[in-house]
């Protein structure tokens, strides 16, 4: 027939497709499906994606909601009361946080969806947004959609891998209108204490930087700590957002389910911006996320215990093997120093090719991730044992 009759016609993306950061990761999952395909037994700690099952009484509480035909129509726009009432009444009770559901509370597809909205309804082109290195790629892309420019602030281990807001140049501070935090921190497993949010506040009110706290490993804290929400210090709604997320705290990644939490002047803009993209998630969810928030936390308790185990007998296997390394304070990751001679891509790629084992290079996060692999306590006790005892064959420590 007439198949070549348009073949002049082309296709051509937006420039601003070819502007995305390229997905590092999507290199790491090829290699480990090459060797997975040829058979071999490999032990994935390369990913950040929870190994146990969503509690029962949450995935219950789906069930009989998704029989509920109110849930079949659509949502109301900016998602259902009941469910900002149970996440402000959460906060209420882990941080003593008055949140307004109303006015200080954003409904999300996921904490990533807002990470990448907010400096789209806040940054114009070539506006400037500080961002942690190393940190969570995503962040670069929200600020890539909305065509401003980005800044890294080196998170070092000598300073508790907490930014230097004095090492940050005076063109910079003036210049910029966005900044991310993320404490415990992915990749590093750092937490912030309460003096550092503090700081934050009032560097951010001087310099007029809207603050982001990505909160998304905030109910993971190990040793009896729980980890310090940004909203606890004083002033920090004048100054900014928190974004919690409900994959980490209740194993619900494939949910989709999240929060933007604080100033209510960003909360509306989020909700207008989404008024245009979406209506809402699904009532069912939205019922099953509030029984995750209202219900006894038990099941959070338990999964913080199961990690914190997990990091007990995957350090002390390390130990074992010569590996000096720190154990993580929060999140479920570990961010292990890279021995001399290799660079964070080249053990990452001894280890895989020759133990294995998968681990994620730090130089995926930012330059100042170099020097170090991040490994994810996302198997059991005794995979996290073996997978140290394979590297401890290599003879490298």
């Amino acid at each position: 027939m007439n198949s070549n009759h348009h073949a002049s016609f082309e296709i051509q993306p937006a420039d601003i497709m070819s502007q995305l950061p390229t997905q590092f990761f999507a290199t790491l999952v090829a290699k480990v499906g090459r060797l997975t395909s040829m058979g071999h037994d490999v032990i994935n700690l390369g990913q950040g994606n929870p190994d146990m099952p969503t509690p029962s009484h949450i995935v219950s509480a789906l069930k009989q909601s998704a029989e509920n035909p109110l849930y079949h129509k659509y949502s109301p726009f900016t998602g259902y009361t009941f469910l900002k009432e149970a996440i402000a009444k959460r906060y209420k009770e882990d941080y003593n946080v008055d949140l307004d559901p109303e006015t200080e509370v954003a409904i999300l597809f996921g904490g990533k969806t807002g990470l990448v909205q907010l400096p789209q309804v806040l940054l114009n082109p070539g506006d400037l947004c500080l961002v942690p290195d190393p940190g969570y790629p995503d962040y670069w892309s929200g600020v890539a959609l909305a065509r401003a420019e980005m800044k890294f602030m080196p998170l070092l281990e000598e300073h508790a891998f907490l930014p230097d807001y004095k090492a940050i140049s005076d063109r910079d501070r003036e210049r910029a209108k966005l900044m991310f935090l993320n404490y415990p921190n992915n990749p590093t497993s750092a937490t912030a204490p309460l003096s550092f949010y503090e700081e934050t506040v009032s560097f951010a009110a001087q310099h007029g930087i809207v603050v982001a706290s990505d909160f998304a490993y905030g109910g993971i804290g190990f040793d009896g700590q729980r980890p310090v929400s940004f909203l606890q210090a004083n002033g920090a709604k004048d100054v900014g957002v928190e974004f919690y997320t409900l994959s980490k705290t209740y194993n619900m990644a494939g949910w989709r389910v999240g929060f933007a939490l604080g100033n209510s002047k960003i909360i509306s803009y989020i909700n207008q911006l989404q008024d245009h993209i979406y209506v809402s998630l699904f009532g069912g969810i939205q019922a099953a996320a509030a029984e995750a928030l209202t219900a006894p936390q038990t099941c959070v308790h338990d999964l913080v215990s199961a990690y914190q185990s997990r990091r007990d007998a995957f350090h002390e296997a390390l130990d074992q093997i010569g590996w000096k390394t720190k154990k993580p304070e929060g999140s479920f990751f570990s961010w292990l120093p890279v021995p001399d001679g290799y660079t964070s891509s080249s053990f990452a790629d001894l280890l895989l090719e020759q133990a294995h084992v998968v681990v994620a290079p730090g130089i995926g996060f930012g330059s100042h991730g170099e020097g170090y692999v991040r490994a994810g306590l996302l198997c059991s006790e005794d995979r996290l044992r073996e997978a140290a005892e394979r590297i401890g064959k290599l003879g490298v420590f």
